[in-house]
């Protein structure tokens, strides 16, 4: 083989693996906006997730409750 012939070869070996490089990144852009777009539209917003802790304390007071009437008790 000529050394022309060699070059072109590395060359073309070298042009082939940007272009798969270049494709996975792009695909892996692509899946990673539609994560950020699914994870953005599935968040709690800051109303429900008041709301939820309001739940939660409420939940904790009866429970505080009840455990101060059984203390009392004895």
């Amino acid at each position: 083989m000529e050394m022309a012939n060699l070059i072109d070869m590395l060359l073309m070996f070298i042009a082939a693996g940007f272009g798969w490089w270049t494709n996975n990144t792009t695909k892996e852009m692509k899946r990673l906006e539609i994560l950020l777009t699914k994870t953005r539209e599935e968040y709690a917003t800051r109303m429900e997730l008041r709301d939820d802790m309001q739940q939660v304390m409420a939940a904790l007071h009866r429970v505080e409750d009840k455990l101060d009437n059984l203390l009392s008790k004895k």
